[in-house]
């Protein structure tokens, strides 16, 4: 990474969605930055009308105890569509020598931000948007390696195989219907009988009656359930998986789940965002994903992870940033990445 880079002041900005937080966290660690988390208080005024409208005044750059105040950094990651009038905000306040990276489309064009990352399925394309089959993720392959060098107790005493299942839950687009749950718990059973050791975690999201309902069948068949308690296990379970099963969703667990290269099984929900259907077969396509249906299923793959790419790509643009200005260059965006990095992706 550029020299430059390695000391830039940071921020990372978002609504505190765990989703959109994540992603930014990924790459500002790929990137190894120092880097303060700022998130927009909940119940501002004039977040309705984001992406497009302005800021709440009391957040503004420079504004004691505002969300933007302080000196403004070199570099401003963000996602979420509450986050954008901020990154406008910011960008404008520093007459544009604060590198703006944004993830995920920001609905407002392909020039709100110096850098933007979406994912293949999204439509947003321009010179400086880059695009990947899977998200940016805080599941780096060091962390996948100490976690296996040293793993979790609780999921360690378990015997072979061990599938972590990742359950997620309602949502805008879709809910768990009293079939789904039934239909999930039966197919987790029929591994479980089989001699599988189940480590399941569920969400925020999921309904109180099927995450009673996967308490139970560990409490029944053996396991592990993470309920809350204790060091959160999430990296321990991708990490000594030997098969993974992810509910349809949620596209961020299952590209954190095809990082490790465990064989992933996708239990399909009716409703599934169509856009996330398109990644999950460039992920069937690759050998890494094939349906759950209450079995195990052979698949190679090697470990599937963008993170890298993306920060690679944010740090060229940044460099490129950089140079132009101490140059005397205008804020304008430095133009198309290199092949190198973005390939066909542009």
């Amino acid at each position: 990474m550029p020299p430059e880079l390695v000391r830039a002041r940071a921020w990372i900005l978002t609504d505190g969605k765990a989703g959109d937080e994540n992603q930014c966290l990924g790459i500002a660690d790929a990137l190894g930055l120092t880097y303060e988390t700022r998130r927009i208080p909940n119940g501002r005024p004039l977040t309705w009308m984001a992406p497009w409208g302005p800021i709440d005044p009391r957040d503004a750059p420079g504004r004691a105890g505002g969300l933007l105040g302080g000196p403004l950094p070199d570099l401003l990651i963000a996602s979420g569509r509450r986050a954008v009038p901020y990154l406008r905000a910011v960008r404008r306040a520093s007459g544009g020598r604060t590198f703006t990276a944004f993830l995920k489309d920001p609905r407002t064009g392909h020039d709100t931000a110096d850098f933007i990352w979406v994912p293949d399925y999204d439509d947003l394309r321009g010179p400086n948007v880059v695009t990947t089959l899977t998200a940016p993720h805080p599941v780096s392959r060091a962390r996948l390696d100490a976690a296996r060098i040293k793993p979790d107790p609780r999921l360690a005493r378990l015997p072979w195989p061990r599938i972590a299942v990742l359950i997620g839950g309602d949502s805008r687009h879709l809910r768990y219907r009293k079939a789904d749950m039934r239909r999930l718990v039966r197919d987790l059973t029929k591994l479980a009988d089989g001699g599988c050791s189940l480590m399941l975690t569920v969400s925020r999201r999921t309904p109180p009656d099927l995450r009673t309902a996967l308490e139970d069948l560990v409490k029944e068949k053996g396991g592990f359930f993470w309920d809350g308690s204790g060091e959160n296990p999430y990296i321990g379970m991708l990490a000594i998986a030997d098969h993974i099963v992810v509910t349809s969703d949620s596209a961020n667990m299952v590209g954190e789940a095809a990082s490790t290269g465990a064989p992933l099984l996708l239990f399909d929900l009716p409703r599934t965002y169509i856009r996330h259907r398109r990644m999950f077969a460039g992920l069937a396509m690759a050998g890494a994903l094939k349906p759950f249906i209450g079995r195990l299923e052979a698949l190679r793959y090697a470990p599937i992870d963008a993170t890298p790419e993306i920060a690679a790509a944010l740090a060229e643009a940044y460099d490129r940033h950089r140079r132009r200005f101490a140059a005397g260059g205008s804020e304008r965006p430095a133009g198309q990445p290199t092949a190198s990095l973005l390939g066909d992706r542009i």
